[in-house]
């Protein structure tokens, strides 16, 4: 893991009594996404979380679609390849299997606003183009692993340009704050994969990443969809 310090998160969107600010903890972040390998590893040790054992509730019917068989990877998920096809419910628990958690939206950011070379790319255009053009690629997450990609400042691979990930907290680009104390399993989630906030309207990479986070919900299985950990300090 790498630790990342403590900074401002700045919301996509937010009411008008929102903070305009979010204070960020330090706190570490996995280095990689979890790959199938990793992944499977934990269905082997927590039997209910296999695919033909989910529940409905924690997982629609897509889950794990392109492995082979409940303990078979198969050619279209790589062991190497980051884990996708797996709800927040799945990404969550498997987190805390390792004791440790899903960082939350604001986290999340905080460590992507990073480019190779700065703590704050979002001044660096650059470090933007790269995420619009990946976002406007198509790419399917079997033909790529994870690591390949350059790390940021803090040393983490991947925040761009592999998959979109998982956070732990719900639709915080309307909410602010950290949602972890929040029981509420009626409302959208949240999903990380982008860095820079919204308060220039012209950031349209920003306003791409709230039209998918604002349209998952918790046993949604996505396949370009998929997560990392991370943990207190």
């Amino acid at each position: 893991m790498a630790e990342i310090p403590a900074g401002i998160y700045r919301p996509l969107f937010r009411g008008p009594t929102d903070l305009k600010e979010v204070p960020v903890k330090a706190f570490a972040l996995d280095v990689l996404p979890v790959t199938n390998e990793d992944f499977l590893k934990f269905v082997r040790a927590n039997p209910r979380w296999q695919r033909s054992s989910v529940k409905r509730l924690f997982a629609d019917e897509t889950y794990l679609k392109n492995w082979a068989g409940d303990l078979e990877l198969g050619p279209d998920a790589p062991s190497n390849a980051p884990a996708t096809f797996v709800s927040w419910f799945a990404s969550k628990a498997y987190a805390q299997w390792l004791g440790k958690r899903l960082p939350t939206v604001a986290e999340w950011e905080l460590a992507a606003a990073a480019s190779s070379t700065r703590p704050d790319g979002a001044s660096d255009p650059a470090f933007a183009r790269k995420i619009l053009d990946w976002y406007a690629t198509p790419k399917s997450a079997t033909n790529f692993v994870v690591g390949a990609g350059e790390t940021n400042c803090w040393g983490v691979h991947d925040l761009h340009g592999l998959v979109w990930e998982w956070v732990a907290d719900f639709n915080t680009a309307m909410v602010t704050g950290d949602a972890r104390g929040d029981t509420g399993l009626d409302r959208q989630l949240f999903c990380g994969a982008g860095s820079q906030s919204a308060r220039d309207p012209s950031d349209y990479a920003a306003f791409m990443r709230f039209g998918f986070r604002s349209s998952l919900k918790a046993d949604y299985c996505v396949h370009n969809l998929g997560f990392r950990c991370a943990k207190d300090l």
